[in-house]
Order: C-alpha cells, then sequence, then structure tokens
C-alpha cells in the first residue's frame, strides 16, 4: 500500500506541479492588477485634490459665490496699511476720499486724528466733512463699512439742505476709524 501510494504521488507529481504553477502565476497577475489599480485610483484622487486646491487659491476670496447670500467678499487687507501711523493714517484719508468722490461728493475738510483714547492699541481716526447727494448717502456708507480695510463709523451727523435752496447736496459730517497692525 505504501508503494501504490508513492507511486500515484510521482505520477501525479508533474501535473500538480504545473497546476500549482499556474495557479501562482494567476494570483501574481491578480495582486499586480490590483496594486496597479489603486496607484491610479490614488494618482486620480491627488490630480483632483491639486485641482480643486488651484481653483481655491486662484479664485478663493474675491470670486462672487451665487450660492452666498451676501455676495462677493472684498479683496484686500482687512487693515489700514502703512509702515508708520502717519501713512496709516494718509491711507484711511485716501479710502474715505475716494468713497466720497466715488458717489458723486465732495470734501470739504478733513482731519486725521491719531492721538485717539485707542491709538494704543492701534486705531486710527478721521473726521471728514463732506457733500453729498441725498440719493448717494447710503451707498457712501455701504462703500466705507463694507469695504476693505475694515473702516467704522463711529458718528454721523447729516445736516438737510434748507428747503428752497438750489443742488439739495446733504452736508455730512463722519467720523471713521480704522485698526492698523503696524503698532503692535
Amino acid at each position: 500500500m505504501t508503494e501504490t501510494f508513492w507511486r500515484k504521488l510521482l505520477v501525479l507529481q508533474g501535473p500538480g506541479a504545473v497546476a500549482l504553477y499556474v495557479a501562482f502565476v494567476v494570483l501574481s497577475i491578480v495582486v499586480t492588477v490590483i496594486s496597479i489599480s489603486s496607484i491610479a485610483e490614488r494618482r486620480a484622487n491627488i490630480t483632483a485634490e491639486e485641482h480643486m486646491l488651484a481653483q481655491l487659491a486662484d479664485h478663493s476670496l474675491a470670486r462672487k459665490s451665487d450660492s452666498s447670500p451676501l455676495g462677493a467678499v472684498p479683496s484686500g487687507s482687512p487693515f489700514l496699511q502703512g509702515r508708520t501711523v502717519n501713512i496709516a493714517g494718509a491711507a484711511l484719508l485716501q479710502r474715505v476720499a475716494g468713497a466720497i468722490t466715488g458717489v458723486g461728493g465732495s470734501v470739504l475738510s478733513s482731519q486725521v486724528d491719531l492721538q485717539k483714547a485707542d491709538a494704543k492699541d492701534g486705531w486710527v481716526g478721521l473726521v471728514v466733512s463732506c457733500e453729498v447727494e441725498q440719493s448717494s448717502l447710503q451707498k457712501l456708507l455701504y462703500d466705507i463699512e463694507a469695504g476693505m480695510p475694515f473702516l467704522f463709523i463711529d458718528q454721523l451727523v447729516v445736516d438737510a439742505p434748507e428747503t428752497g435752496a438750489e443742488g439739495g447736496r446733504l452736508r455730512v459730517l463722519l467720523s471713521i476709524s480704522g485698526q492698523w497692525l503696524g503698532g503692535k
């Protein structure tokens, strides 16, 4: 019985070895295909993430989003720019004067206040007197508070034109402040 067992085993050794070899080759092919598909999937994910990152970098805050109820986010720094507080004050005056002339108004007088009580904390103030049309006042106030840098209207005094006076322009006194980070 042992002899017949060894004979049968010897006879099956050739086909068994071939079957074992074929199974090993098929298993190697399956592992290779799975590995290649996994690598291809990872590369596709990386490419998609790089594309998304490039889109976000190019159009991050300046691009208007249709789904946002607030509209586009203004671009620029939220703080007054300048190497010194005097330059920051000049930038504040330039920004406000540009907003006033942008709505068709005219600046009558202005005074940059660098000695405010909270100037130590980097706040720069401006008092400006101007004339604007009544229909432009809301646009002016929105432009000042919604734009960049962040500006805050501390005080607003509006004098209506005298009845019967020509032109009908409002005299507006604005006290505005913005923060400068150079002092910190």
